[in-house]
């Protein structure tokens, strides 16, 4: 097609290793600006954390099992682009039930363990609430980001994985925060 960019895949087999660095280091360099504002926006949860250190047990948990969530969506998804079967809006609608539907089941497993680890209702609700927002936004930020990158000719296998995982990092951190500051703070 006229006017066509065609997307280089990176491939350690035919590129050396400073090109594999050149390939590498932008997606990398914005997750180490969009990491900086992860610190940031991890410390406006101060007060909260002070009034219940607890709180803190569940953020890596919580950030994991989103990143878990939302690098399968981009796997599959950018699998499927290379090979010329994905259609984002079948995608979309997809990834945002299975988000919604995972999201469930793991916030009550959580609410269950929460419950039962420490007796305390209002902790039990804050991490089972801000795991299923987090999982919930998983696959739509994996599936976002995986297609701009695809749109902008750029290898997704390359920068979708960095990128989404520190923009999921920082929405799963703002939302476990927002809400442990309205249940826990009241």
């Amino acid at each position: 097609m006229f006017g066509r960019k065609k997307v280089v895949i990176a491939d350690d087999d035919m590129f050396s290793v400073r090109k594999l660095v050149e390939m590498r280091i932008p997606s990398l360099f914005i997750g180490l600006l969009l990491g900086f504002m992860l610190s940031f926006a991890t410390a406006r949860f101060e007060a909260v954390l002070v009034k219940n250190i607890q709180i803190v047990y569940f953020l890596p948990f919580i950030v994991y099992m989103a990143d878990a969530v939302g690098t399968q969506t981009q796997t599959i998804y950018a699998r499927d682009l290379s090979r010329g079967k994905a259609k984002f809006t079948t995608y979309l609608v997809k990834e945002i039930l299975l988000g919604i539907t995972i999201g469930i089941i793991f916030g009550m497993i959580s609410w269950l363990v929460v419950t039962w680890w420490f007796n305390s209702a209002p902790l039990a609700l804050a991490v089972a609430l801000g795991m299923f927002g987090a999982i919930s936004t998983a696959p739509l930020v994996g599936l976002i980001v995986t297609e701009a990158l695809q749109i902008e000719h750029q290898d997704p296998a390359i920068g979708a994985g960095p990128i989404a995982t520190v923009i999921q990092d920082l929405i799963s951190v703002l939302l476990y925060g927002l809400i442990c500051s309205a249940v826990i703070l009241g």
